[in-house]
């Protein structure tokens, strides 16, 4: 029986009339590199997650990593070790098409270079230096066969990045007080009431984890979460509400049924006829950094920055200094009220707070 080549297992899950991905014909020219380099590509196929690659000994040895690499030390995430690619692909970008293994649109994250600490067939310890990763990284078989997929990975050294802040957890809302106008309402903004659900939303590797505003888990909504990989590697966490809209408007009896629905199977069905809205007006922390004490203003450039609507969630729209257009406009359209958040104010979770006021109409 001839020896496995390297590269069979890569040839053989693909058709080169099928797929744009470089596919070498044999292994007789494998190139003979420093085994130094990495690359790490975000995939957005059937599932998102982030392909990182390790050049040795002439091809790129491959990890699919679910939820991206951990930040902080000591967390572990699931490395499902893949057939090694050829060299070639550490250049590669674009759409494998639908069908297709691996079908959907893949993109370079980071590559760099990287130095080997420990290199055997149930552990892989590495130095990463990338634009975006720079630590050191483990792999492990968590002593399983050598020959097991579902391999581990952590993070054995904290961030390098000054100020960096591992995501909370959990995290509770900061709330209006029910008042009138501000007197002086050029130095606030304004935005419309929803009369929906209040729900912070945690992103992070892809995936969104939602909750009440005193830090219970919503469950159900899966058309909320459906596209949330749109957010790609970012980590943070958002304010808003979840809204049914009924004709352009908010309906809360419409939303009161979707919440009697928890069973994800009868949430996905039910979400055809009564679909929800995640309309986000705020951010409370960011890849790494919170944003609690930068003022509103700030936060919310921060927020338009957000790739939101493909998310297929929306920006809630927020007026600076235009108190009786948005007040004229609510009443038109018989929304609930408006809020008023001044430009200055900080995020205080858990807190009541006069820096933002609801006006009910």
């Amino acid at each position: 029986m001839m020896p496995a080549r390297k590269l069979d297992e890569y040839r053989r899950k693909r058709d080169p009339a099928r797929t744009p991905e470089p596919i070498p014909a044999n292994d007789k020219a494998l190139p003979s590199g420093n085994d130094d380099t990495f690359v790490i590509q975000e995939h957005h196929a059937r599932r998102l997650h982030w392909d990182v690659r390790l050049e040795r000994g002439g091809v790129l040895v491959c990890w699919a990593v679910p939820r991206g690499l951990p930040a902080e030390p000591g967390s572990i995430r699931l490395a499902v070790h893949t057939e090694d690619h050829p060299l070639e692909y550490a250049t590669f970008s674009g759409d494998i098409p639908h069908g297709e293994y691996g079908g959907g649109r893949m993109f370079i994250w980071d590559r760099g270079t990287y130095e080997t600490v420990k290199w055997s067939p149930t552990e892989v310890s590495v130095v990463l230096h990338g634009e975006k990763v720079d630590g050191r990284y483990v792999f492990f078989t968590g002593g399983k066969s050598r020959d097991t997929k579902d391999w581990m990975v952590r993070r054995s050294d904290p961030p390098r990045r000054a100020g960096w802040e591992p995501l909370p957890e959990t995290h509770t809302a900061m709330r209006a007080t029910r008042g009138q106008l501000p007197a002086d309402p050029d130095h606030w903004a304004y935005e419309f009431g929803w009369d929906g659900l209040r729900a912070l939303g945690r992103v992070t590797g892809g995936r969104l984890d939602l909750f009440s505003e005193t830090g219970e888990t919503i469950p159900g909504f899966p058309d909320v979460r459906a596209k949330s990989e749109w957010m790609g590697s970012t980590e943070g966490w958002l304010d808003g509400e979840l809204v049914a809209l009924v004709g352009g408007r908010p309906d809360r009896a419409a939303l009161d049924r979707r919440l009697e629905v928890t069973d994800e199977r009868r949430a996905r069905q039910f979400a055809k006829d009564l679909p929800v809205t995640y309309l986000v007006y705020d951010l409370l922390h960011l890849d790494g950094k919170s944003t609690l004490k930068l003022p509103y203003e700030r936060r919310r450039e921060l927020l338009e920055a957000l790739p939101i609507g493909k998310a297929g969630w929306q920006l809630a729209p927020s007026f600076p200094a235009a108190a009786e257009p948005v007040l004229t406009a609510a009443r038109e359209q018989r929304m609930p009220g408006v809020v008023a958040k001044r430009l200055d104010s900080p995020y205080n979770p858990g807190q009541r707070t006069r820096k933002w006021i609801e006006v009910h109409l």
